[in-house]
Formats: C-alpha cells, sequence, structure tokens
C-alpha cells in the first residue's frame, strides 16, 4: 500500500514565493501541498481544518510572523514539522528559529530539490538545516555567548527607542558603560548595526520580555 502523500502548507506573505514553492514541490508524487496562506495568523485559523503534517514558514510576516506562530502551532499540534523558510542567514536568526521549535531551517535560494530534501528529513523526525544555514552557524559543542542579565536590561531601554543618555540615566550608570553593553549586545547577537539591533528587538518580542534573554 502506498503511503499518504506529505500534507504541506506555505506560509508565505510574497505570492511568487509561495507559488513558486507550490510548483516545485507539486511535481513530486508524495507531497500535497493543501494550501498558501500569506501570514502566520490565517495558518493558525486554519491549523485544525488543515491539519498539515510539514509547515513551511516565513519570518517576517504581517499580522503574526513565523517564530509567534511557530510557537502556538506547537501548543496545539506538538506533532506538526515546522521549516523555517528565509532570507535571513544569521546565526541569531537560525539559532532563535530553532529554540522556537522549528524541525529546520532552509534558505530561500536554496536549489530546488533542497526544500523536498528538508521535508523528507523532517518527516522521519530528524532535524535539518540546510548548508548555508549550518555553515552560519557556531561549530558543534560551541555554546552562543548569552546576554548578562545588564546587557537585557540595556536591549529592553534601547528597545524603546530611548538613546544611550536616556539608558544611563534610567539604570544609573555612565554613558560610556552603555556604549560598552551596546557594542557587547551587537557582538553576542551577531548584529552589525544599530538599526539590526533595533529590527532584532523588534522581531524577537524584547518589548513584551519574550526575547531579551535569547
Amino acid at each position: 500500500m502506498t503511503p499518504a502523500p506529505t500534507r504541506v502548507v506555505v506560509v508565505d506573505d510574497h505570492p511568487m514565493v509561495a507559488e513558486g514553492i507550490e510548483a516545485i514541490l507539486e511535481s513530486y508524487d508524495d507531497v500535497d501541498v493543501i494550501a498558501t496562506l500569506s501570514d502566520g495568523q490565517t495558518m493558525i485559523d486554519r491549523l485544525d481544518s488543515l491539519s498539515p503534517d510539514v509547515i513551511l514558514m516565513d519570518l517576517n510576516m504581517p499580522r503574526l510572523g513565523g517564530l509567534s506562530a511557530t510557537e502556538m502551532i506547537l501548543e496545539r499540534r506538538p506533532a506538526t514539522r515546522i521549516l523555517i523558510l528565509s532570507m535571513h542567514d544569521s546565526p541569531e536568526y537560525i539559532s532563535t528559529a530553532l529554540s522556537h521549535g522549528a524541525r529546520g531551517y532552509v534558505l530561500k535560494d536554496v536549489p530546488t530539490e533542497e526544500i523536498k530534501r528538508a521535508i523528507d528529513v523532517v518527516m522521519v523526525g530528524e532535524k535539518y538545516l540546510c548548508p548555508g544555514a549550518e555553515g552560519a552557524l557556531a561549530p558543534r559543542g560551541q555554546e552562543r555567548e548569552q546576554l548578562t542579565n545588564r546587557e537585557q536590561m540595556v536591549l529592553l531601554q534601547l528597545a524603546q527607542g530611548k538613546s544611550n543618555k536616556e539608558v544611563a540615566g534610567a539604570l544609573d550608570i555612565s554613558v560610556r558603560t552603555v556604549e560598552t553593553h551596546r557594542k557587547n549586545i551587537r557582538r553576542k547577537l551577531g548584529v552589525s548595526s544599530t538599526a539590526a539591533l533595533m529590527r532584532y528587538a523588534l522581531e524577537h518580542g524584547v518589548l513584551q520580555g519574550t526575547g531579551a534573554n535569547l
């Protein structure tokens, strides 16, 4: 008896990307793309009716992003395999996605057969990182530096849009100390600019207190 095809949902707010992935996967007899959706909230709303085996999930989407959607989906249906499909190849994005429960991480510029391989791997219970994502992470066994409590407090203040001087006043430390903390935070998170730091803070729920210690 032939096994039932793997039920896949593609969640991406770029129609051309979603339709392209759907066309690729529909060429395989053992994969059935049952829906393409444009945001995480719609995926949550239709989770029970669709009952997907695998969800290919973008990170940055309107209404509800990929990380929050991943957590909510796994709370309701822990057996669902979620593969993050993203253009972001920084170690922070990849490790954060995995810590939120994603079973794998695939960069959007991979060859088409790589997406199918990722689906096959997670369907047998293993995790999957495409070569580009795997190469971006620290060597196996090497722990990523964590933010100290003070650095987490500084990051929270910065996420609120405060200047170095305002952060110094709020935490009763010198401006020079704030600058040092800011530099260390950027190094540990793997971001190279203040704009990237603010984007990280917004995307990882720092203002809600859910991401400051990642």
